[in-house]
């Protein structure tokens, strides 16, 4: 007989809550831990913009194939190993990368990082829905989001400010000692699965799961609008240092890690926007979401540092509320094989950052920031309206 689930009363509800959310906050800082340090990159190593990208993009694309494998092997196999196996299977890489003298081994590294950065998101949700209570999902999933962002801005400011400080290898020891902690606090306390089943589906079955919302159009618009989002945020994010560390702003890597606090907005914007959804509707309120991501794009295209620090805060605040409702109607458009349209969401939104990487940089390089910021502002409002003229047109 399966156990109800843990509620808010229970010491291992907020163990599991708490443990997952720190294991996110590591998963998240160590797969965005590099992106302040691409201009650092081009000088160490004497490479190009699009080469010092990779260290990025890379890391997605194995993210990308890890929560395809680790997903399948997780429905099988129960979700605590893997999410072990993905905090230590972390670690040894940036060890590795940080007593390298090869970028080319670097980005190596960084794909099978990105791989076992995977075991944390293709399995922690689904220890929350299966372990808590379903009264408390929601709450337990809430606070899991929350700490996605704070890992993100935590990992972007911490290495950006170690780096200028010591050195960059000494904010990837950091990192190593923060994981390797927190695998053994995990090891400790995170409650063993009471309620997993194996699954018996066939692999040959979730193919074909995929292949079936591969085919349909209302989820293939919502997988794509993932991509464009996330393709806009991205390329922001990654090269907004090589813009301010040059004239006429000649910031260091300690100043723009500040920048990265901007990202804190996210963690307000989720949770709002699920709220005013509940008021206005889902689409109204994320359709704002997108024209705040592109009106601060657009400000920080503006000469003055004040108006480029406030349009990354709104750019955070309007991702994020997109983000959160596109990831929302999935599950709405989905008719059946929910957990796979789920997967394929993931999927397309990290396919955006590997595209926000790297493959943004010959237009950076060619056009500079105005050219990268004209794309990734008009980027979104022309997809949305697109989806909108396509509605109202049937």
């Amino acid at each position: 007989m399966q156990h109800e689930g843990y509620t808010l009363r229970d010491l291992q509800f907020w163990k599991i809550v708490i443990g997952l959310g720190f294991a996110s906050i590591f998963i998240f800082a160590a797969m965005y831990a590099m992106q302040p340090l691409l201009p650092l990159f081009t000088k160490e190593f004497g490479i190009s913009v699009s080469y010092a990208s990779t260290a990025m993009s890379m890391t997605t694309i194995g993210l990308i194939v890890g929560l395809i494998v680790l997903g399948f092997f997780s429905d099988r196999n129960g979700r605590n190993v893997y999410i072990y196996l993905s905090l230590i299977g972390s670690v040894i890489p940036f060890l590795l990368i940080a007593n390298t003298d090869s970028f080319l081994t670097i980005v190596i590294l960084r794909f099978l990082q990105g791989f076992a950065l995977a075991g944390v998101p293709a399995a922690a949700l689904a220890y929350i829905s299966e372990e808590i209570h379903r009264q408390f999902t929601s709450v337990a999933t809430a606070f899991y989001i929350a700490f996605n962002g704070l890992g993100g801005m935590i990992g972007r400011f911490m290495t950006g400010f170690i780096a200028e400080q010591a050195s960059w290898q000494m904010s990837l020891y950091i990192l190593s000692i923060f994981g390797t902690v927190l695998f053994v606090i995990l090891l400790l306390i995170l409650p063993k699965s009471r309620n997993f089943v194996p699954s018996d589906t066939t692999f040959k079955k979730d193919i074909e799961g995929i292949a079936f919302h591969l085919k349909t159009p209302a989820l293939l618009i919502v997988f794509g609008l993932g991509i464009v989002l996330q393709l806009s945020f991205t390329g922001i994010w990654t090269y907004l240092p090589f813009h301010l560390i040059e004239a006429p702003y000649s910031l260091s890597l300690e100043w723009i890690s500040y920048l990265y606090l901007a990202y804190g907005f996210g963690v307000i914007g989720a949770p709002l926007a699920g709220w005013l959804a509940g008021k206005f509707g889902l689409r109204n309120v994320r359709r704002v979401g997108v024209v705040l991501l592109s009106a601060g794009i657009g400000l920080t295209a503006l000469s003055p540092l004040v108006l480029i620090v406030v349009g990354l805060c709104v750019i955070c605040l309007g991702f994020f509320t997109a983000h959160s409702l596109t990831a929302a109607s999935v599950s709405k458009e989905a008719t059946h094989h929910k957990g796979s349209a789920s997967s394929l969401y993931l999927v397309s939104y990290y396919i955006g950052v590997a595209m926000g990487s790297t493959l943004l940089s010959p237009l950076y390089e060619s056009l500079g920031w105005h050219g990268l910021v004209a794309l990734t502002a008009l980027l979104p409002i022309v997809y949305v309206g697109m989806i909108r003229y396509r509605r109202q047109k049937n």
